[in-house]
């Protein structure tokens, strides 16, 4: 079993920052892909970017690139979203997941955390 926490949400102006991070427990989750999502109000949860185990692959959405930046440290088992230029737009909760996933942007993922709430003001 892989348990996931998300912290390091709250309330930033646009154009302001944010650095998410997930913490983990069990030993599976230094080698599962690990991924970010998010979920705005009235709509569906979105893929925003993902990792891979060893770090030697990301994927970001079009609406990440450039401004987020994923990571992980499996030796203190914790993911990392930091997010720059943030938008109004990018409000919403962002939720972490962690599996043994193909498909990297899907939402197939076998563990997900509680989430976290991040509100861009304009």
């Amino acid at each position: 079993q892989v348990q996931l926490v998300e912290s390091g949400g709250g309330l930033v102006q646009a154009g302001g920052s944010l650095r998410l991070s997930c913490a983990a427990s069990g030993r599976t989750f230094s080698y599962y892909t690990m991924g970010w999502f998010r979920q705005a109000p009235g709509k569906g949860r979105e893929f925003v970017t993902a990792i891979s185990w060893r770090s030697d692959r990301t994927y970001y959405a079009d609406s990440a690139k450039g401004r987020f930046t994923i990571s992980r440290d499996n030796a203190k088992n914790t993911g990392y979203l930091q997010m720059n230029s943030l938008k109004p737009e990018d409000t919403a909760v962002y939720y972490c997941a962690a599996g043994p996933n193909m498909e990297v942007t899907s939402l197939g993922y076998d563990y997900w955390g509680q989430g976290t709430q991040v509100t861009v003001s304009s």
